[in-house]
């Protein structure tokens, strides 16, 4: 869940929302909404404990055509586009110290399609080749190295977080001050749409449901992993914009990516800043690599059941991995990066709300089935839990689509586009049972 939401998003909702409390407050109500939607997941996982999570969810409840678009939204929306928006959010930390990155070679478009070219995009897309090659070689070298990348993650950002208050240089009156909104949306429609920023920086709260069959007594360990990690990463984010508002006046941060950086700098002064500025960048890394790690698996498990293409299912005879799966998905990523960082996390907020929306609504349809499951966390309080994510999120894809058409309509045009494919596959599409029984992808 820790990635470059975190990082990279609250520069942008200063702008936006223009103080420091309703900067907290979205973080929180996000919160909120991640908790909702993972309980109804974990009902879901309990009752459909295999892989492929929203294509299994979805398939069973609306038919196959819902199933393979949740697949192909993943590839674009669900792990392509993060990663470049990652990868774009490691560039922007490395280059706050060099302010030739913040400069474009050209830039192509304007309004609904902008493109870009520049040192950052340069950066961003080299790191995503690095980790896609080294992905290709096998799996147990990566988990290596994102063992070191979490660990060196999490111990940034406690560091961070406690020497910030107890050395750093910072002042409280930050947190009464008010920023100039570069939104022109009344408050309460722009905190909605904040919203999906959030919600992309709270994604992976369905990662636990994923596991639901390899995990003992999933209908109490389920709710209680799921509430212990989403209450751990909202105190870490709840302290992390904590910190970078005693750090940097509302005003200052306003449309900064490396938003980290910047306060690193106001609180120990240029030479800690440094360091600190690297290591949020390696941490940052943890994200991409995590990601081009786990996407292709996902491909793989639709692709072995033929809901999806093939060519996702073969794997390499020697290394055991899903290649084609992996290079394509980074070639994807690599194109993304040209996308512009606000519209990138527009275009993810949305795409994905939509079908973990879809995920939580199909409970409604579950539940009258006999022998269904029900989750006691649920039945405290049914339907309010399912039914206020399913609400949320249906506001935050109306005001999206009212507010903020550029990226909304990019994703509705990926559903469709899906939505055809699917019709053009649908006949081709096939299991290759013997092939993946004789290469099945590593994942250890």
């Amino acid at each position: 869940m820790v990635g470059s939401g975190i990082f990279a998003t609250t520069g942008f909702l200063a702008g936006d929302l223009g103080s420091a409390p309703l900067i907290l407050a979205v973080w929180l109500v996000g919160a909120v909404f991640a908790f909702a939607g993972a309980l109804s997941y974990s009902e879901l996982g309990i009752n459909f404990p295999s892989s492929g999570g929203e294509y299994v969810y979805l398939t069973e409840a609306y038919g196959p055509v819902w199933g393979f678009m949740s697949g192909w939204v993943s590839f674009f929306a669900g792990f392509s586009a993060p990663i470049a928006a990652a990868a774009l959010a490691f560039a922007h930390y490395i280059g706050f110290f060099f302010p030739a990155f913040a400069n474009p070679f050209f830039t192509v478009g304007n309004g609904a399609i902008t493109l870009r070219l520049g040192w950052s995009e340069v950066l961003a897309a080299a790191l995503i080749a690095f980790f896609t090659v080294i992905n290709c070689f096998g799996v147990r070298p990566v988990a290596r190295l994102q063992n070191a990348l979490t660990a060196t993650k999490l111990l940034v950002l406690v560091l961070f977080i406690g020497l910030g208050f107890l050395i750093g240089n910072g002042s409280m009156n930050h947190f009464s001050q008010h920023a100039v909104r570069t939104s022109t949306n009344s408050l309460p429609v722009q905190f909605v749409i904040s919203l999906l920023w959030v919600m992309v920086g709270y994604s992976g709260w369905n990662a636990a449901t994923y596991v639901a069959e390899e995990v003992e007594h999933p209908r109490r360990t389920l709710p209680l992993a799921i509430a212990a990690g989403t209450t751990i990463v909202t105190a870490l984010y709840l302290g992390l914009n904590l910190i970078f508002i005693y750090a940097t006046p509302i005003e200052q941060m306003k449309g900064q990516v490396a938003v980290g950086s910047q306060a690193a700098v106001n609180l120990f002064g240029p030479r800690i800043a440094d360091t600190f500025a690297v290591l949020m960048a390696i941490s940052i890394t943890s994200t991409v690599n995590a990601m081009i790690t786990i996407g292709p698996r996902v491909y793989y498990a639709m692709a072995k059941n033929g809901a999806f293409f093939a060519s996702a299912a073969r794997v390499h005879p020697r290394y055991r991995t899903p290649v084609i799966a992996i290079v394509a998905q980074g070639a994807c990523a690599i194109l993304m990066t040209l996308t512009p960082f606000p519209d990138l996390i527009l275009y993810i907020g949305f795409s994905l709300t939509v079908f973990t929306a879809l995920s939580a609504a199909s409970l409604f349809r579950f539940r009258r089935r006999p022998h269904w499951q029900k989750l006691p966390a649920l039945n405290f309080a049914w339907p309010a839990i399912p039914a206020a994510y399913v609400i949320a999120s249906a506001a935050m894809v109306i005001y999206g689509l009212i507010w903020q058409p550029r990226a909304s309509l990019t994703a509705i045009l990926t559903v469709a586009m899906g939505a055809l494919m699917y019709q053009f596959t649908s006949a081709r599409a096939k299991p290759e049972t013997s092939h993946l029984e004789q290469h099945p992808p590593s994942t250890r």
